[in-house]
């Protein structure tokens, strides 16, 4: 049996990251870890129902690396491009084949990923910079938009968790 580590946020810097960005390194790189967790028993049988009308597990699973992409997007200073948009709106309805279990978890590791090499290229010198959010341009700056990426990201795996636990009841 491994040795149970310490939480991600234990563990030390995440190499290559400034200071002010461990903080949403450690909440991303948790946030997958969890999910693997989850996914590891997961019965395919329930990920996409909705036990009394909430949102499935695989919703979730699609949010969390929906919206990391997005966030880390506007946090860029860049505007969503059709192809995040159709992605935005798969969440919403996944179509007749939805994704698998594990499209869904490769899905948010790779997107993981994306976002740790964005942290390590981010400047903390570029953390106050304004940045705007979606069409109607709402105002933001980018350490808000990577911060709130991060704390999004801990919500969705906290509802997969209860969603997940209910369906096993």
């Amino acid at each position: 049996m491994p040795t149970p580590q310490p939480e991600v946020w234990l563990r030390g810097p995440v190499a290559g990251i400034a200071p002010m960005l461990q903080p949403i390194a450690h909440a991303l790189l948790a946030a997958r870890e969890e999910v693997e967790s989850i996914a590891a028993d997961l019965p395919a049988g329930i990920l996409w129902t909705r036990p009394g009308g909430v949102a499935s597990a695989g919703f979730h699973l699609m949010h969390i690396a929906g919206v990391v992409d997005r966030l880390f997007t506007y946090a860029r200073g860049e505007s969503l491009d059709d192809g995040q948009r159709a992605a935005l709106r798969e969440e919403a309805d996944p179509g007749p084949e939805p994704p698998t279990l594990d499209q869904l978890v490769d899905r948010l590791r790779r997107q993981v990923d994306r976002a740790l090499e964005q942290l390590r290229s981010t400047a903390e010198s570029e953390l106050t910079r304004p940045r705007e959010v979606g069409r109607a341009r709402l105002p933001s700056n980018t350490l808000g938009l990577l911060m709130h990426a991060a704390e999004h990201s801990q919500r969705h795996v906290g509802q997969l968790l209860v969603t997940v636990r209910v369906q096993r009841l």
